[in-house]
């Protein structure tokens, strides 16, 4: 069974720091694309960082540029999503997604996603 577990959550200060971590299990990670994506209350998922697969681009959200920065780890079979500076508006549930042979892609395209980690920015 292909499966995405992510950890790291939690709350945290404004201007705090936070680094998820997203585990395979059942599957290598080797050749999968991997996006991470948040949703805010009432809000829909909002791509905020992938990892192309197929040509090695890495995105950012704009709204993320520069603050958050996603990595793999391909010997731990993990990805991480390394977060600094962190505001409340990026407050949400974070999750992240893999597809195998793939590129960038919203919510929906990915093949396998975790069931998401928590994230609270507030003093």
């Amino acid at each position: 069974q292909l499966q995405l577990v992510e950890s790291g959550g939690g709350l945290v200060e404004p201007g705090g720091s936070l680094r998820l971590s997203c585990a395979a299990s059942g599957f290598s990670l080797d050749y999968y694309a991997i996006g991470w994506f948040r949703q805010a209350p009432g809000k829909e998922h909002e791509r905020v960082a992938c990892m192309s697969s197929m040509d090695g681009k890495i995105q950012y959200a704009g709204s993320v540029e520069g603050r958050f920065t996603i990595s793999r780890d391909n010997a731990k079979n993990a990805v991480y999503l390394q977060m600094n500076s962190l505001q409340p508006e990026d407050t949400g549930v974070y999750t992240c997604a893999a597809e195998l042979y793939y590129y960038c892609s919203g919510w929906g395209n990915y093949d396998v996603y975790g069931q998401g980690t928590q994230v609270t920015v507030s003093s």
